[in-house]
């Protein structure tokens, strides 16, 4: 009998059993089998799809398992139209229909509507081979033998017993005392239970303190650039918002906050920008916020980069007039999938963020507050962040360098203390919008950094690259694909005279270079000297410290400079067309397109 077309996706994760499993079910709570309608035999659907009988089969006894299905001896299987009653069609619940043009639901919503969350990704972004996209993971990342540990641990018969039953609003205590006691210390925060609520993720936690303290009557000091959602939230409860800016030293503390309730803040690593706020900036808040009667609303997103790199207390921890609220997230690659944070505040206040959770969700599901509970009493989640801070930096580190060897004369990039991310600034004629969209034709994504401000419009030659969402091995490539890009966009055109009489060959090349000492500065903005010997060796000093050294040898080969260091530039052989002008030193490739330059000065000169 023939039933309805069933397509199978080759690229999905689930395997075929599921698959025809999932499509049977959505046909039927679709009414594609109509009552006493008798489904296809196995034989003939596993026919249809290219499929093992056997596959077909067993997807046919696990739904007659479950009940959605009945067997009719020497008949065949049909759908238990009373099982499904009640049941929705998959499409409508995921959202699958637009509403009517003529719809009179938009006159009747009483929130915001301001957009769509700055936070969501493309969907495929997994597909791009050069995903430079900040705060998504790669599958590689996910402790998957870990969390099964901690899994099974939470399915024992006594835990079951814990978290199966009604806990009214109440958190799995297992987990609150593991953050008390593991997470929290190394923020420097002590708390009691009772000052700490667990989320469906931070956002929630956000949204929670924006519903107990934001009406049109309070203004709110936000970054800028800053969360795009955050302001959201504000808008959407009336609240009136004061732009604060964003420098290298974090937000600056001055007198547009004098007239302010409240203040949301990103400390640890500023949101977008990755910048750290120091701790002079840290008292001021704190010593406004004390004089002015102002509540710090502390966003600590990424409370796993204290693992990449010198760890910083978190404001709540300095706090000693219980004026801040901590916000933060258990870890951004469990994060995505299990939606759990916490919230660390005053016990009145967590009371209160606990009645008006439990008058939408309760609590998170305590199944999954239990398995983390467990992930962290058993030192997975330590041993987890210690291996994503060794990657993550090893990462930022690939990253920098690759645009140190590709961009150095296109980029700029603010330094950054821990974070998986650089903030990136290219010439003034770029034009971000556009590098984005061309750059995802050749498989590259990269964020504009627009909707960070609250105009919506940020400067038009910044845009952020983050290295959690692809591999160690991809990221020079990637960046080698961006540069090229770059350098061939309209506009592109190098800050350096090229006359063609001013290029060097040959004994004037050998001469210019022997002995000469080079002076430029990194693309993270450290300053590097470079020393060419007339034996044909060169030395390397960057840094302010001259921390980063290395050695190579340089040469003249058919009337173009070459240089091979031992680490640096990926220990590859250089070739380089050179021109010099007065003190000035410049590279260009066959091309004729600039890829470095310096001011050359005489050995015994310096």
């Amino acid at each position: 009998m023939a039933g309805p077309l069933i397509f199978l996706d080759p690229d999905s994760n689930l395997s075929l059993q599921d698959q025809v499993r999932r499509k049977l079910v959505e046909a039927a709570c679709a009414g594609a089998f109509a009552s006493g309608r008798r489904l296809p035999s196995s034989r003939a659907l596993a026919q249809q799809l290219g499929l093992a009988r056997n596959t077909v089969t067993l997807a046919y006894q696990k739904l007659l398992d479950e009940g959605l299905f009945v067997s009719r001896e020497r008949s065949g299987i049909y759908v238990d139209h009373d099982m499904l009653r009640g049941l929705t069609s998959v499409e409508t619940v995921a959202g699958g229909r637009d509403p009517a043009p003529d719809s009179h639901w938009g006159a009747r919503f009483k929130t915001g509507t301001d957009g769509d969350p700055a936070s969501r990704r493309i969907p495929n972004w997994r597909q791009y081979p050069y995903p430079f996209i900040d705060g998504v993971f790669d599958a590689s990342l996910f402790p998957v033998t870990e969390w099964r540990e901690a899994s099974r641990q939470a399915l024992t018969v006594t835990d079951i017993a814990q978290w199966a039953t009604d806990s009214g609003d109440a958190d799995d205590p297992m987990l609150i005392e593991e953050i008390r006691t593991k997470v929290l210390p190394r923020r420097g925060i002590q708390a009691r239970p009772d000052e700490i609520l667990i989320t469906v993720g931070a956002q929630q936690a956000l949204a929670l303190i924006s519903q107990m303290l934001i009406d049109p009557s309070v203004t709110v000091a936000i970054e800028d650039p800053g969360y795009p959602d955050m302001r959201r939230l504000i808008a959407d409860r009336g609240g009136r918002t004061v732009i604060q800016p964003v420098d290298d030293d974090g937000v600056l503390v001055d007198r547009r906050l004098d007239e302010c309730d409240l203040i949301y803040v990103t400390p640890s690593h500023q949101f977008p920008t990755g910048v750290m706020l120091t701790q002079a900036r840290r008292d001021a808040l704190l010593k406004k916020a004390a004089a002015r009667d102002m509540v710090i609303i502390e966003d600590d997103f990424a409370c796993e980069t204290n693992y990449l790199d010198e760890a910083c207390p978190a404001l709540y921890s300095l706090d000693r007039d219980g004026r801040v609220i901590y916000v933060a997230g258990l870890s951004k690659v469990l994060g995505p999938g299990l939606r759990l944070g916490f919230m660390v505040a005053p016990a009145a206040v967590v009371a209160e963020a606990r009645r008006l959770r439990g008058l939408a969700v309760r609590h998170p599901p305590l199944n999954n507050q239990r398995t983390v509970a467990h992930f962290l009493a058993m030192g997975h989640h330590d041993a987890t962040m210690m291996r994503l801070g060794r990657l993550f930096r090893e990462r930022r580190t690939a990253l920098r360098d690759a645009l140190n060897h590709y961009l150095q004369q296109s980029v700029a990039i603010a330094p950054v203390r821990g974070g998986a991310a650089y903030w990136v600034r290219g010439p003034s004629h770029l034009d971000v919008k556009s590098l984005a969209v061309e750059a995802e034709r050749r498989g590259v994504l990269i964020e504009p950094v627009g909707p960070y401000y609250a105009g919506g419009e940020g400067p038009s030659n910044i845009f952020r690259l983050g290295v959690t969402s692809l591999p160690l091995d991809r990221i020079r490539e990637g960046v080698a694909v961006l540069a090229d890009l770059m350098r061939d966009l309209p506009g592109a055109k190098p800050a350096f005279p090229h006359a063609p009489e001013a290029r060097l060959t040959g004994e004037a090349l050998h001469a210019a270079m022997s002995g000469a000492v080079l002076l430029c500065k990194t693309v993270y903005g450290d300053p590097c000297t470079i020393e060419l010997l007339p034996d044909g060796r060169m030395t390397g000093r960057a840094g302010y410290a001259n921390e980063d050294c290395d050695v190579g040898r340089w040469w003249v080969e058919d009337d173009v400079w070459r240089r091979q260091w031992r680490q640096w530039s990926y220990g590859e052989i250089a070739s380089f067309v050179t021109v010099i002008v007065a003190d000035r030193i410049g590279w260009f490739d066959t091309n004729g397109r600039l890829v470095d330059s310096a001011v050359i000065r005489r050995a015994d000169a310096v």
